[in-house]
Formats: C-alpha cells, structure tokens, sequence
C-alpha cells in the first residue's frame, strides 16, 4: 500500500515490483499475490489494463490511519485511559498537529469570524443596560468595578471575535 499511496496513481504490478527491488530481492507473483490480496480485501481496486491490471487505492493514507486509531481505541475498555496514554505518547508537533485538528473540527469556516451582536432592542442589549447599572452602583458604594474583559461575552449574543488558528482553518494539516 505504501508505494500505491506514495505514487497517488494507478499502478502496475510491475511497476511495484521495479521499486521494491531497488531494496530487496522480490518475485513478481509474490508482489501479484499481494495486490490481489488487497484487491480482495477491498484496498484498491484494479482496472484491467491489456492482460495486467492496474491498482489504486481506495482510501487514503491517512483515512486508512485514522480508521486503525478508532478501531484500536473502540477496542479499549477504558477508552479515556487509553486516549490519555495516546496524548503522553504525543511529541510536541504532534500535539500542535491535535490542536490544529481540533481547532477545525470545532470552529467551521464560517464560525472562525466575527459573530453578529444581536439587533438593538433584543435581549442581549437589555442585559447589558443591566450590567452597567450594576457597574453604576458599585462605583457610587465605592466597591471595584466588575471585570470589564474577560476575553468572553459577558451577555448572551453579545459580540465576541473568535481566535483563528495560524494560517487558518482551511490550511488544516497543511505542511505537516
């Protein structure tokens, strides 16, 4: 699979067997009855060429990856446990790679903007008349003012920029 996924075309078994050889000594009903394993098991497919065939993948690599993680991780009878030695396991990039995944699987393109503040007269503006009375009061009793800021809405709708992870959302696993 890896030079099927690594050429991301078409192959024959003698173009497998040519690459596999530059390694090692590999015979052509060896590298055949691979393919045709794979084809069985539903790897590839093959489109008959002449009397060849010629194999592709049916998935990519890192479907066929992310489908061995959740095989192996749906097989835990502790699944946080397993997921949290997984996580230990992580290298520093690797744990970037997460955050960047999660980051798009979270936030959608059309989320990672600004949100709308609500129209003047709905809710969201009625609370926020009643948030500065409160601040209006404390200033008259002397007590310190509520937190203006907390990097969070402080009322329902309110308008609040979402972060952007570097070089977007769109660019998940770009480079990586």
């Amino acid at each position: 699979m890896t030079r099927v996924w690594k050429w991301n075309r078409p192959v024959t078994v003698r173009e497998v067997l040519e690459d596999l050889q530059q390694e090692r000594s590999i015979a052509y009903t060896t590298v055949m009855t691979v393919m045709d394993n794979l084809y069985q098991k539903g790897w590839v497919r093959r489109e008959a060429e002449g009397r060849a065939y010629r194999y592709a993948a049916v998935s990519t690599r890192a479907a066929y990856a992310a489908a061995l993680m959740n095989e192996a991780w749906q097989r835990s009878d502790n699944q946080a446990a397993a997921l949290v030695a997984f996580f230990g396991m992580m290298s520093p990039e690797q744990r970037d790679a997460l955050g960047d995944a999660m980051r798009v699987i979270q936030l959608p393109a059309e989320e990672t903007r600004e949100v709308p503040a609500p129209p003047e007269g709905a809710e969201g503006a009625e609370e926020s008349e009643g948030a500065e009375e409160a601040g209006e009061a404390a200033e008259e009793q002397g007590s310190p003012e509520p937190a203006q800021d907390s990097g969070a809405p402080s009322a329902p709708g309110a308008a609040a920029e979402l972060p952007e992870s570097e070089g977007g959302a769109a660019e998940a696993g770009g480079g990586r």
